[in-house]
Order: structure tokens, then sequence, then C-alpha cells
């Protein structure tokens, strides 16, 4: 994710790149592995990066279940680790051994559309989908307008607090404004007699793209902004938004109150780190890592430059889809429709599986349905904010635009550039290549 649980970084891979032979060794095969012919079914592979652990194991659910009840058509996971996937996804489609169902990251949608591996979902998937689903999860799960997958996983980004720090700093509630912001981290932030950070106010971290540009993008549709124009040919951050957003950041950095060399994902968990901006799925890692301390994190929607001001933050996000090169495409929409949108217990399979694992999907009305039965109430803004969220730009080039903007985001954190060059860098270099890219 951006997003990764581990909190890896996304990297930009070329189709020519060679894969390592682990990888081919843990990649999918060719989607052959059945004809459907009397007493062969076929079988579908399932490319994700639900490679290990307790989300390996929540996919694996539903596939099991499917398969137990269904004798002609069977689904086969195959997984490798995020930072390989969309590697594999492009070099694998080149061998002509890509997976039947694709699952990724919605930022890649543009790009994997241009290069024929997404095939659009037929008139009746897209209906349920945009249907189903809140508009940031639908807007992310299509290109240009038209829908190429069902979502899955969806992240919304807000402002996790510790409720310990801003007591003892004299602070009784999460901020709603940009002033309280600072203020408030300016209060919770402490350095030793060195010059040491020993708590940052405000958790700004070029450890990933999650910490670095997740935020600042949240905090830019929170003022009314956006990362690139409607048409996605050009940046449009150069903008009074866009400086508002730097500033902001610039004068936490300049006064003390962030520390963009700390890690936020290890400083926030040990209560080094008063609030941050970041995405739902962290929520489960936090519990897992703090144990009793947890009950200190408190989740508050992302602040907004005035009081009055309209709610609005960052939604990012996965979704499943259909190989062009698929020899059973009906077989797998079909699939993907049982698994997204029939309901067991009132949610559908998906959301109980992302609700499993600490985690949202885009509808709504399952998610209450599960959060109602005792789920994480530090969940609920991020439920909250599906209804106005907005969505990861994903053009052919957004994956190159978005390491972009995060090179220039840490160069202004680092003091290597103004927020002027830090805007006009941005714009020439984004500008170039997501009109290159269409």
């Amino acid at each position: 994710m951006t997003e990764t649980r581990s909190g890896g970084r996304l990297t930009r891979r070329r189709l020519a790149l060679a894969l390592p032979p682990a990888l081919l060794g843990t990649g999918c095969a060719a989607p052959r592995l059945g004809t459907g012919r009397p007493g062969e079914p076929v079988v579908l592979t399932l490319l994700s990066h639900y490679a290990s652990g307790e989300l390996k194991a929540a996919l694996q659910g539903p596939v099991d279940e499917w398969n137990a009840t269904h004798d002609r058509v069977r689904v086969a996971t195959k997984a490798v680790e995020f930072t390989d996937l969309l590697t594999t996804f492009m070099v694998r489609q080149a061998a002509g051994q890509g997976a039947d169902i694709l699952q990724p990251y919605c930022l890649w949608n543009g790009q994997l559309v241009r290069a024929g591996v997404l095939r659009p979902a037929p008139a009746r998937h897209a209906e349920e989908i945009r249907r189903g689903y809140g508009a940031a999860a639908v807007g992310s799960s299509s290109v240009a307008g038209r829908v190429y997958g069902y979502p899955t996983e969806t992240q919304t980004y807000a402002l996790y607090y510790n409720k310990r720090l801003l007591r003892e700093a004299g602070v009784d509630r999460p901020p709603g404004t940009w002033r309280e912001l600072e203020r408030t981290a300016y209060r919770t932030a402490r350095r030793d007699g060195y010059g040491n950070t020993l708590v940052q106010g405000f958790g700004l971290s070029t450890y990933d793209d999650s910490t670095t540009v997740g935020q600042t993008l949240a905090l830019l549709n929170a003022a009314g902004g956006r990362f690139v124009t409607a048409d996605g040919r050009g940046t449009a951050i150069d903008s009074p938004a866009g400086r508002a957003v730097l500033d902001l950041q610039h004068r936490l950095v300049a006064k003390g109150a962030s520390d963009p060399g700390v890690n936020v994902y290890k400083a926030f968990a040990s209560g080094q780190v008063a609030m941050v901006i970041s995405a739902g799925w962290w929520t489960a890692n936090l519990k897992s890592l703090m144990g009793d301390a947890y009950r200190d994190v408190g989740v508050a929607p992302v602040p907004l430059p005035e009081a009055d001001g309209r709610h609005a933050t960052l939604s990012t996000g996965f979704m499943l889809g259909v190989n062009t090169a698929s020899r059973h495409p009906e077989e797998a929409w079909e699939f993907l429709r049982w698994l997204n949108t029939e309901k067991v217990r009132g949610a559908t399979r998906m959301s109980a599986l992302q609700a499993s694992v600490g985690s949202l999907t885009g509808r709504a009305d399952d998610m209450r349905t599960l959060l109602g039965t005792g789920g994480d109430p530090n969940l609920r803004p991020f439920l909250d904010a599906l209804g106005y969220a907005v969505p990861e730009p994903n053009g052919p080039g957004a994956q190159q635009a978005k390491s972009l903007l995060r090179k220039n985001i840490e160069a202004l954190w680092t003091g290597r550039q103004s927020v002027d060059e830090a805007l006009r860098t941005t714009r020439r270099q984004v500008d170039q290549e997501v009109s290159r890219s269409w």
C-alpha cells in the first residue's frame, strides 16, 4: 500500500527487467491449468500480494469455500511480495504467463490498462460495482471513467494521535484545524539538551510513500486542492492549496516539531510521536505492536485549514480484475462477483476478509455491520472518511509522478529546496511525466 503492511517502498520497474529466480519460482503459472472439458475443471489462477501470514490465510478461506462448492471452476492462489507485484504483472504478461485474476494496487491501473493487461468489467459487473461501493473506491478501480475491477482493500487517511502525550501537554482533544495542529505539535514536541528528538509533535517521515506522499495528499485534499488535473495530464499541486500544505510542513520542520529522519512507524508505537496522518491499515499493526499501550491511540479526521471547511482526505486501495489474456473471463468475473457481492451474515466475503485483518473495503454498509459487532472503534473515522475521500490519481504515469512528488517533498523537508523550488520542480517534472504517459 503505497501502503504496504511492512512499510516497504514502491519502485517503478520496466517491462524489460528480468525477474530474479526466486520470484520466478513463486510467480503464477500460465492460466492453462484446466480446459473445462467433462471431467476436467477450469482452474483460474489468482495472483496477489497476500503472500504470508494472516493475509494469506484470510484469502485462502473464501477460496477454499468456493472450491468446495464449485466443481466446474476452481481457483488457485499465487502470491508474491508487494514490492515485486507490479514487476510480476508486467513481465509475466509479456511472457504469456499472466494470471487469470489480478489484484493490483489501484495506483497502477492506468499503467496496466495502457499495457493491455486489465480487461474492462462487463456492463453487468460494472453496474454492480458502481451501485455497491463508495465513490472513492469506484474511482480507484476505474480508469478514464471505465471500471476495471471489484474494489477490495480500501484505505482512507486520518489523524492518529497519542492521547497520553496530548494530555501531558495540556491538550484535551485532537486538533480540528491546521492552527490547532501546529499549536499541539509545538506543545507536544520534546528534545534533549543536545537537540536530539525525544518526541515529534507531528510525524513527518521520509521512510516510505505512506508517510511522505500519502499524508501530504491527505492534507492537500483537505485544503480543497489536488495533485493532478482532472484529465490526468498535468499537475495541480502548484496552487494556493499546495503552497499552504508545503508551508505548513516547512514550518513544522523548521520549528523543531517534526523530524523527517525518524521512522514514524516505530516511533509512534513507542510513544515518541504525538500525531501523524496515515491510513487505516495501520491500526491492526499498532494494536499488535503496542499491546496495552494501544489504549492511548486515538483517531480523528484530517484537520482542515479552517474550522468551517468541508472534510476531505486521501483514499488508496486495491482491486481484483481479470486479465485480458485469460481464456476463461466469464468464469473469472463470476468468481469475483461471488467473492465481492454475495453476502453471508450481513456482509460480503471480501468485507469479512478485510475486517478480519483490521482493514476496510469500500462497502460502507458492510463495514458498519462488521464493526458493529465489536470491531476496533479507531477504524470508525476511516469508515466515515469513505464518504468524503478523494481517490489517488491513477493515470498511466501515476507511479512515476508519485515518486517524483516524494523526492521533492523530501528535498523540502531536509532543507535542500524551498517551498517555491519544491512546487516549481514538482510541476515541471510531473507535467513532463504524465503528458508523456498518455
